[in-house]
């Protein structure tokens, strides 16, 4: 989809191609290569591992059917035989001897150009620069075999940090409205902004910016609020009395030199293809994964998650020769939504929440896999569309948290757009990880945060995704079926209005569930600001009496917990109290007592009143644990995680 917003003016010369020319990865340059990786760590029964980084020029055909949904590819510079270049920075993990690899490419899509894959699969902490033995975590990835890549696709992603970066040309001589939205969450008076284009007109008489307390109050323009261009793409706006740090400040503007940031998905396309598939670049220099992948697997947490949801969406799972890219996609945590990349003027990083950037394109239908028709528009979509008319659909399973349900939209997954359930086609399995926050290391401990009222969830989504990798990887190498979707469904009653009588969540003294979430509705995004339309009716899994989710995958240690954990948060007093805390969950510990929550009126049972005896807990966390591994959601070498965890 392209959405050209209004007030475009543009003069743009086009050099066409005299002759058809394919797409290609035409230049992998490896820049060095670290041998052996982690410090010479070995990896049983594997070996040592090499890391590779390298730099990769594509070149696309504008006209190719493949590349034409791309927005402005048709105004991008091109080169001498009519192709449009883009660089990205690559980075790989391979086994140092080829016969210890399992021939799969696990490919991690980056995340604001980190890394967090390894976070999550090996229990690591989040880094960019892969030096340190410890920086492989519990080695699970690399003690498999996998050939690991990870490429840049976001054109607006800064340089440094050890952050994959992507380049893709600038569409000139073209201007136009952009908008953003700042939630500074500090009281910096006057606050500097970046901004994400670099502004046509500096005369501040030109910008108009707003100032609302919540997302949903009506934009305001106080007489002390004002701005200046500290230049081209920094402001600082000076802030009016009365609203606190969470306020929403909203400054549109007429910007230039758009990015085809659209582009991205075709160099993700390219570059996995040309490393599955062929046996040199353009200029001859061999492929050094050729002849050594058979499989290839996608993995995305939050945005990159969402980004999968495009790529599938916008037909990349094939190249240009119609050879499927990747044979299976993992979207973690990222509901019912897309990203604002393939927009003239698109923002990327931005991801539509209850108390921020509600309104940016990534948000609207289609948002689950079947195709289906959006009762509120007519249109017939889904994220499959495109891949069901070309056959080439990959196996998919995704996994979400709880908060995705009241942040991200993620009830749509799972009905239509009457609040009716929805069955999923045979190639997708849904999972709920019940309970859990966003996302948290393995390492956390719940806290509290400068902005939120209540201490984090500290549960890590680690082991059962783990469990999810290998059955999804036996079901694309001998179609061994994975376990079954277990994900909130309003056919069973575990998907329910957002009411403190549909939920159950219990009366915690000092909490008081109110059901705050993103309401998702139709936007029209010709205006600027876009404007919402008619609502979609949206859902939150039910809980029991603890607070726990009925639906999904629960944790060994939630089958005998010491607490109720939430995936969601609010805001406290100074920072827009009582919304929605961004990503993250809470943590509210039962009494020791049956005396002690008598006196605190807890009507949640005492941990005396649950364990009663020495070991008790230990033993209802091993039954459970023990079950999750017949039920293949939990890998038999994690039990000892959560054994230890109760110990």
């Amino acid at each position: 989809m392209k959405r050209i917003l209004q007030g475009l003016a543009f003069a743009i010369s086009v050099v066409c191609p005299s002759q058809p020319v394919d797409a290609k990865v035409i230049k992998f340059e490896i820049l060095r290569t670290e041998s052996p990786a982690f410090e010479g760590r070995t990896f049983a029964p594997v070996g040592t591992y090499d890391r590779i980084i390298a730099r990769a020029t594509i070149a696309v055909p504008p006209d190719d059917p493949h590349n034409s949904v791309i927005a402005d590819i048709d105004h991008a510079p091109r080169n001498a035989h009519g192709l449009v270049d883009a660089v990205s920075d690559v980075e790989i993990l391979r086994p140092t001897i080829a016969t210890g690899a399992n021939r799969r490419l696990f490919y991690e899509v980056v995340n604001r150009g980190n890394k967090a894959g390894l976070a999550l699969f090996n229990d690591a902490a989040v880094t960019n620069d892969l030096t340190k033995a410890a920086d492989a975590g519990n080695g699970f990835l690399m003690s498999r075999g996998y050939t690991i890549v990870w490429s840049g696709w976001q054109g607006d992603t800064a340089a440094g940090g050890g952050r994959l970066t992507f380049s893709p040309p600038i569409v000139p001589q073209v201007t136009g409205l952009s908008r953003e939205e700042f939630v500074f969450d500090h009281s910096e008076n006057p606050a500097v902004a970046k901004l994400s284009y670099p502004a046509a007109d500096l005369d501040p008489a030109q910008v108009k910016l707003t100032v609302r307390a919540r997302e949903s109050d009506p934009r305001s323009e106080p007489s002390d609020l004002s701005m200046k261009f500290e230049d081209p793409n920094r402001i600082a706006i000076s802030r009016p009395a009365g609203f606190d740090a969470g306020a929403i400040y909203e400054l549109i503007y007429l910007a230039k030199d758009p990015k085809v940031m659209g582009l991205g998905f075709a160099t993700t396309r390219d570059i996995i293809s040309f490393l599955r598939y062929d046996k040199a670049d353009e200029e001859g220099t061999p492929n050094l994964l050729a002849g050594h992948i058979d499989r290839a697997i996608a993995f995305g947490v939050s945005q990159s998650g969402r980004y999968l949801h495009d790529f599938l969406y916008l037909g990349f799972n094939a190249d240009e020769a119609g050879r499927m890219v990747f044979d299976a996609l993992m979207p973690h945590v990222a509901g019912g939504k897309k990203t604002f990349t393939n927009y003239r003027f698109s923002q990327p990083g931005r991801s539509p929440y209850q108390h921020a950037d509600t309104v940016y394109p990534g948000s609207e239908f289609p948002f689950t896999y079947p195709v289906i028709t959006d009762t509120l528009t007519g249109r017939t979509d889904g994220l499959l569309a495109r891949c069901l008319a070309a056959g080439n659909c990959p196996k998919i399973i995704k996994t979400d948290s709880e908060i995705e349900f009241y942040q991200q939209r993620a009830s749509l997954v799972a009905t239509d757009t009457q609040g009716n359930a929805l069955a999923m086609p045979d190639n997708v399995r849904l999972f709920l990880i019940s309970n859990l926050q966003h996302f948290a290391l393995a390492t956390d401990r719940s806290a509290l945060t400068r902005t939120c009222m209540f201490p984090t969830n500290p549960l890590h989504a680690g082991p059962p995704a783990r469990a999810l990798l290998v059955a999804l990887d036996q079901w694309i190498t001998d179609g061994t079926l994975p376990p079954p979707s277990r994900y909130p469904s309003r056919d069973d009653g575990s998907l329910v209005p957002p009411i403190p009588e549909a939920v159950g969540f219990p009366r915690i003294p000092g909490v008081v569930y109110t059901g705050r979430m993103t309401q998702p509705t139709v936007i029209n995004f010709d205006v600027v600001p876009p404007v919402k339309g008619a609502a979609y009716p949206v859902f939150v899994p039910k809980t029991d009496a603890d607070g726990r989710d009925i639906a999904g995958v629960h944790l060994p240690t939630l089958e005998a917990p010491v607490a109720t954990h939430t995936g969601w948060n609010f805001r406290k007093a100074g920072f827009a109290e009582g919304e929605l805390c961004d990503n993250n969950g809470s943590m509210f510990p039962f009494a020791a007592t049956r005396e002690e929550r008598l006196s605190n009126g807890d009507p949640r049972l005492s941990l005396a009143e649950r364990f009663p005896k020495e070991g008790d807990r230990a033993a209802a966390v091993l039954t459970a644990a023990k079950q999750l591994v017949q039920d293949r959601l939990l890998l038999e070498q994690d039990v000892k995680l959560f054994m230890a965890s109760v110990k």
